[in-house]
């Protein structure tokens, strides 16, 4: 059995609102409260973060502080890297969910030549790009950035050539573009997505349970059918956004969506997933 090692990402320049970056201790001092030793026993390494910049004027509306986030994605993976040469099993606990691109980005460059598989437990797809973003905030572009998809059959923005240009960077980062490909996404919980991200998730059939289907059809056999899906994939990596819950629960998140998961839910999916021998993350 790998050793665990904990990363602690607190940037959350990615995101609309602000206070993603207290989560990492949020979840420390609950833990605490409850008598839990697990932050005691297991190490952790902090990788800096570009906050700072919460304080500069924006100056990409298409993608918000992307210069920052691209520095994110370089350390994120580079420190990815350092641990899985270890022979060490990273947990993330992270700030705003654009980190995850940089956590992709540093698994596939691990391993370049392998597979890799994402489950995505989520209320939303983060398939947007700067070309058909909304809201310009990257941490609703994570994936897109793995699959190097741009989605101009949507554009709706015109972002400038800096912008461009960090995005090419985001895509490309290691040099492997694509890092994944959408038969390799299974999508639990997703619910609040925009017109671009349902094309993209219907022209490429991306499996996605929504919350109805997994209580129907039971957390065992849904756990069981997503991890054969992805059984040509040499490894799988879990990411976990806590709006998967519902609002009513995942107050502390910038975007609650209500009809998500129960505490019990979501905590029995994470729990079932990473037991697979493939999960590296």
């Amino acid at each position: 059995m790998k050793k665990i090692r904990l990363v602690e990402i607190k940037s959350e320049i990615g995101a609309g609102a602000r206070g993603a970056s207290l989560g990492v201790d949020a979840v420390k001092i609950a833990a605490l409260e409850l008598g839990s030793k697990y932050f005691k026993h297991y190490q952790a390494v902090e990788v800096s973060d570009e906050n700072h910049l919460l304080l500069e004027h924006v100056n990409n509306p298409h993608a918000k502080r992307i210069g920052g986030i691209s520095v994110m994605y370089e350390r994120i993976a580079k420190t990815l890297g350092e641990i899985i040469k270890n022979g060490e099993f990273p947990i993330i606990l992270s700030g705003d969910h654009s980190n995850a691109g940089g956590t992709i980005a540093g698994l596939k460059m691990a391993y370049p030549k392998e597979r890799l598989g994402v489950i995505w437990i989520d209320a939303h797809a983060d398939l947007h790009s700067p070309f058909t973003t909304p809201s310009g905030n990257v941490h609703g572009m994570p994936l897109a950035t793995a699959l190097a998809e741009d989605n101009l059959d949507f554009q709706i923005n015109y972002p400038d050539d800096k912008t461009i240009e960090n995005w090419e960077n985001l895509k490309n980062i290691g040099g492997i573009s694509p890092k994944i490909y959408p038969e390799d996404i299974i999508f639990l919980g997703v619910r609040d997505t925009e017109d671009p991200e349902d094309e993209l998730i219907s022209n490429n059939h991306i499996r996605n349970y929504s919350v109805e289907e997994v209580r129907s059809l039971g957390i065992d056999k849904v756990t069981r059918e997503s991890l054969t899906r992805l059984n040509h994939c040499d490894h799988i990596y879990i990411s976990f956004d806590v709006d998967c819950m519902d609002s009513a629960v995942s107050r502390g998140t910038g975007t609650p969506v209500p009809d998500g998961f129960t505490v019990k839910e979501a905590g029995d999916l994470a729990s079932r997933l990473v037991q697979h021998e493939k999960v590296l993350c």
